[in-house]
């Protein structure tokens, strides 16, 4: 791993490009492979670009694009010239898009070419209307290969990448040099903005010693190196492609393989042809593929690491990845915009702790268990016996929401406590487990009741893939229980036979009313359910 004391992205570009020289740091699938050498001189050719185009230290870039090589070199590239990145969800509509491009000011936009029938840079323009884009855009390519042609223009609106970097001077420049000198470790490095599962979205905003912070963290529990081939399928606009991937590999030397979309199939042709040994995800990410028809007919064996979390991950589907998947070490972990990594499992733990909690602290941060006088933390003798909201603390924790000091003070207490809207509670060992969501919990005739508990049930019938729970209003207890169900390949199921099944492991009050069966669940792009929709909720 690069030098704890590097603080700042330029400054890892450069010790990876000294530390890692010729080894393989990003691999794109049929298309282009960069050496950590060669990743230091693209990103300096950006940045020089950048420089040209006339962006500032500080001035904001914003990235619509999915996982490519591009996305990789422009974001190191922002980060290397002194300016801010912001990712931008490739799911958005143009006017969600537009909306957070213009909340952030951005001054230049990397967004990609028409891709799986949607030309962004077209939505952008339409939602924009009358009102003024981001003075630079350029055009990534959709996928691995250049559009044809060398001309400057991809529209009336954008440059073609090509025709971007040929504006700077080469990747040795004066001027960059001075830029990536400049940037100390407490400048804004990247405004993430939240899933928005429960409003309007925020921008987490985080220093560059904060971002490389929590993907140190994150690779040390993963016991990451440049042995590592690390199959990215977590979106780069999200923290756990961007900080826990891109990052993280840098920091490391393993190889980054990017996948643009994710599709079950492709990735396991993509671990047998690559050996890939990493590949973190949401929990829906290993269901498909243990589910997949043609599992067996793929190499697997490459595989060491699965890192999992974004939602309520089921004990027993941490018991099949171990048993049926070829991976040496599940973990598990927990983290959220605001502070990335939380708590993680650590590669010797038993099985037990890896299948029933989050693990514990990791990059720095205090936990503790609020809903009390005082926060409980793993020291207090009764943290155990408390489940509340999860509280965090330290070096690590958000700046702040962008342009919101309301938000901000709401999140972050005086004492300096983030709150996250999370409950769960802390064993003796400092190991986090969490129960739920604090706005998921309802109340069913006088009794509080925890969706992921019943959640974790259903997960235990073996035709059950994954299964979201819900509290619907009932005129005579207040609240019931409500599960959305998918069953897996074949299942025939039937909704009295899984109450029945809960009813023989539950209580009574926590027994869901009505089961929905469903082909798949609606989500967000970490691969957690969105509740709210399945409520009939608007964003």
């Amino acid at each position: 791993m690069t030098s704890a004391l590097t603080h700042t992205v330029p400054a890892a570009v450069d010790a990876a490009a000294q530390e890692f020289g010729d080894a393989v740091a990003v691999a794109e699938p049929g298309g282009r492979v960069l050496s950590y050498s060669e990743l230091r001189t693209s990103v300096r050719e950006v940045a020089s670009a950048l420089i040209a185009s006339g962006v500032e230290p500080g001035d904001r870039v914003a990235i619509w694009s999915p996982n490519t090589h591009h996305w990789v070199l422009g974001a190191l590239g922002t980060l290397y010239a002194g300016a801010t990145l912001v990712p931008v969800n490739t799911r958005y509509t143009g006017h969600e898009a537009f909306d957070l491009i213009s909340r952030t000011k951005a001054r230049a936009l990397l967004v990609t070419g028409p891709f799986l029938r949607t030309d962004r840079l077209a939505l952008l323009a339409a939602a924009a209307g009358e009102a003024s884009l981001p003075e630079l855009i350029v055009q990534i390519p959709a996928g691995p290969a250049e559009p044809a042609g060398p001309g400057e223009q991809t529209s009336e609106l954008a440059l073609s990448w090509a025709a971007f970097t040929r504006r700077g001077t080469g990747a040795g420049s004066a001027a960059v040099d001075q830029r990536a000198a400049a940037v100390t470790p407490k400048d804004v490095s990247d405004i993430l903005f939240t899933s928005g599962t429960t409003g309007r979205s925020k921008g987490a905003m985080s220093a560059h010693a904060q971002a490389l912070g929590v993907a140190r963290a994150w690779a040390q529990c993963a016991e990451l190196t440049s042995a590592d081939r690390y199959l990215i399928v977590n979106p780069f606009f999200h923290s756990f492609g961007y900080k826990a991937g891109i990052l993280a590999c840098l920091l490391t030397g393993a190889a980054m393989v990017p996948q643009l979309v994710f599709d079950a199939g492709q990735a396991m042709k993509l671990i047998e042809a690559q050996r890939i040994t990493v590949l973190p995800g949401a929990p829906t990410i290993y269901t498909s593929l243990l589910d997949h028809q043609d599992r067996d007919k793929y190499d697997l064996s490459s595989l060491r690491l699965a890192v999992t979390g974004a939602a309520v991950v089921p004990v027993a589907l941490v018991e099949r990845m171990r048993a049926e998947l070829s991976f040496d070490t599940v973990l598990t972990a927990y983290g959220l915009t605001e502070a990335v990594v939380v708590t993680m499992c650590r590669a010797g733990d038993d099985a037990t702790t890896i299948a029933t909690t989050s693990g514990r602290a990791a990059a720095g941060f205090e936990i503790a268990i609020g809903g009390t006088a005082e926060p409980r933390t793993a020291e207090s003798s009764t943290a155990g016996d408390v489940i509340g909201e999860i509280l965090l603390r330290g070096p690590n924790v958000m700046l702040g929401y962008l342009d919101d000091q309301a938000a901000t003070a709401e999140a972050i207490d005086a004492n300096g406590w983030l709150h996250t809207g999370d409950i769960g509670r802390l064993d003796e060992r400092g190991y986090l487990t969490i129960t739920d969501r604090l706005k998921d919990m309802y109340i069913s005739g006088g009794f509080n009741v925890y969706p992921a508990e019943i959640e974790q049930v259903l997960a235990r019938h073996p035709s059950v893939a994954e299964s979201v729970v819900i509290g619907v209003p009932d005129g005579r207890l207040g609240e019931v229980g409500k599960a959305f169900v998918v069953g897996r390949p074949g299942a025939g199921l039937v909704e009295a036979e899984l109450i029945e099944f809960c009813r023989e492991r539950l209580a009574g009050f926590k027994v869901p009313r009505q089961i929905e069966f469903l082909t798949d669940l609606p989500r967000n792009p970490a691969g957690k359910p969105l509740k709210r929709v399945l409520r009939g909720e608007s964003s």
